[in-house]
């Protein structure tokens, strides 16, 4: 049975979509409710299709679900385009003298409710946007909700505004919810809120990366704004001054990866964001960190490309670049945090491997992670901070080795103005003390031992690193007749689709893969080699993550579901391919 309800509103860029899905979500949480919410939106901040999707539950929820119970077209365009998809059962409101709309577009047992949206609105304001407000209201009573909670979101959201301008919209969603009472008088879907339930945090997975590096100790964030990584920079430059944090928007991602790795060399621990074509141009800068060692964090934001792509929509293209870019042999640390609130402690952990590993962290997220707005549980704020081998002093007469070779593979880092720990630090290869050997001494037989000896020690934090990352765990049915094998943000959509196939008579568990490189294949060939039945599941076209898991485990995962037309992957999705995979 159904404990879930989903409200998608559609209309064109400028019309408020965004800011009226966020209202109901903020509405929903406040009750005390969970819900996920996905934006699709264009480019274009006039003109172009957008929607924004709000799904609510007294459960849990990783996805923004399948169903459609209420659909708000705000435009002749919407009803057209998203009318298929309402359920059975499941209403659509528009406005009657607005929106063409045919009897045509009501799928079986769904309903049409025209609703005069303009002319109520128009009773409080001018502004066209206030419709949206109407249709919330009428809203409020289908799912039987409580109204008195969203005056309170609205007195919020609008506060900083006139008076009037609260006691607008408070009015004009009172009138939509008493039109819809009068003149509609079914719910659409009855949505029980647990009795004393509190309200919950609501967040986006940029917002909760920024707040784990706040947490973490960030000091320093450098980016360019970059859809869909620019949530970052927004976030870090509205706290900066309360979290200490010096916030730099530069001209480009060249300056940004640069002016990161100045201030982590420094002794600040530092972050920098971007997207796909810019972590494109960070790449050389890249290496510099690995030959430095200097620790510093990347947020690597997918979205469809190549090139320009689709910058508003998703996708997992990065892999095989993050594990592959910059020249040369070099250890890095790759995280693809799988939930919002994995995001939150996946950036603090990053924070303490880079420097405990005196390397590059990247944090492989996405548009949907990045982006899509969800309740969180309460978050741990007891954060460690390990700031690994720190030198505070030298002692007299002694030399310090920044690069030293060790059996661990890493050295003693001491911050710039430490007293005696005087060392270089150059982008060529280099002694234990940092003097470069590149120039006129590579190729004599000493300083070809030298480039072996450090090679070797940089390469050796690895292992080190690989025996502290978690091991992936499987989660749902043991001994299961399939197992889902995903990565990062898809991990939603394959939970929820496991259980749906349990549901069905298809015992179904999940793998998916959070920390990505170093590769813990020791971890996970008995996993792939106990499954009976693999279901590989991407948004890419080409398999990275299956061809990472061929290269490192020699498994081939033949079932596969590929998604690359950039939009989320839907539970329904994964559960029908996994019936062709079952033979169902």
């Amino acid at each position: 049975m159904r404990n879930d309800f989903s409200v998608r509103i559609g209309g064109a860029a400028g019309d408020g979509i965004s800011s009226t899905g966020e209202i109901l979500a903020r509405t929903l949480s406040r009750m005390g409710l969970h819900c996920y919410g996905l934006n699709s939106y264009q480019s274009a901040i006039r003109g172009g299709h957008v929607w924004f999707q709000v799904r609510g539950s007294p459960d849990k929820l990783t996805t923004q679900g399948d169903n459609l119970d209420i659909l708000i077209a705000l435009n002749s365009e919407t009803a057209e385009i998203h009318s298929p998809f309402v359920s059975p059962g499941g209403v659509i409101i528009y406005d009657k003298n607005r929106v063409k709309f045919s009897a045509s577009l009501v799928p079986p047992n769904a309903k049409a409710l025209p609703m005069p949206l303009a002319d109520i609105s128009r009773k409080y304001d001018k502004n066209p946007i206030m419709q949206n407000t109407v249709a919330l209201g009428a809203t409020l009573y289908l799912l039987g909700l409580d109204f008195d909670t969203f005056i309170t979101v609205i007195t919020d959201t609008f506060g900083k505004k006139k008076q009037a301008v609260v006691d607008a919209n408070s009015q004009a969603a009172k009138s939509g919810y008493e039109y819809a009472k009068t003149n509609f008088q079914q719910l659409v879907v009855k949505c029980t809120v647990p009795p004393n339930s509190q309200p919950k945090m609501l967040m986006t997975g940029n917002q909760a990366i920024a707040l784990g590096a706040a947490m973490a100790g960030c000091k320093f964030y450098a980016a360019y704004p970059m859809t869909p990584a620019s949530g970052i920079l927004h976030w870090m430059a509205a706290h900066a001054i309360a979290c200490g944090i010096v916030v730099k928007q530069a001209e480009d991602e060249l300056a940004v990866i640069n002016m990161g790795i100045g201030a982590a060399h420094a002794g600040a621990r530092s972050m920098v964001g971007t997207s796909g074509g810019g972590f494109s141009l960070m790449v050389e800068a890249l290496g510099m960190a690995g030959m430095t060692e200097t620790p510093i964090v990347i947020v690597d934001s997918q979205r469809a490309g190549p090139s320009t792509g689709l910058p508003t929509k998703t996708e997992q293209g990065d892999l095989n670049m993050i594990l592959g870019a910059s020249q040369g042999d070099f250890p890095r640390i790759v995280l693809a945090p799988t939930t919002i609130d994995d995001a939150y402690y996946a950036t603090i952990e990053a924070f303490n491997l880079a420097e405990r590993f005196q390397c590059p962290v990247i944090i492989a997220s996405d548009l949907l992670l990045s982006e899509h707005i969800e309740t969180v549980d309460e978050l741990n704020s007891n954060v460690l901070i390990d700031r690994g081998e720190m030198v505070s002093t030298v002692p007299s007469g002694e030399q310090y080795l920044r690069f030293k070779v060790t059996a661990s593979g890493i050295s003693p880092r001491a911050i710039p103005g430490t007293a005696g720990a005087f060392y270089v630090a150059a982008s060529d290869e280099h002694e234990e003390s940092g003097v470069v050997v590149s120039d006129v001494l590579s190729g004599i037989p000493i300083y070809v031992k030298e480039r072996e000896r450090q090679m070797e020690k940089r390469m050796r934090k690895l292992e080190m690193a690989k025996s502290e990352i978690s091991d992936p765990k499987l989660v749902g049915e043991t001994n299961a007749d399939l197992t889902l094998v995903c990565w990062g943000s898809t991990f939603g959509a394959a939970l929820e689709a496991s259980e749906m196939l349990s549901q069905r008579g298809i015992k179904t568990n999940v793998l998916a893969l959070r920390n990505m490189w170093p590769f813990k294949a020791e971890a996970i060939v008995p996993i792939l080699n106990s499954a009976k039945k693999l279901l590989a599941i991407e948004c890419n076209y080409t398999g990275q993550m299956i061809r990472l898991i061929r290269a490192e485990t020699g498994i081939e995962i033949k079932d596969r579901f590929l998604k690359y037309d950039g939009e989320p992957i839907y539970p329904q999705e994964i559960v029908d391919h996994a019936l062709k995979a079952a033979g169902n």
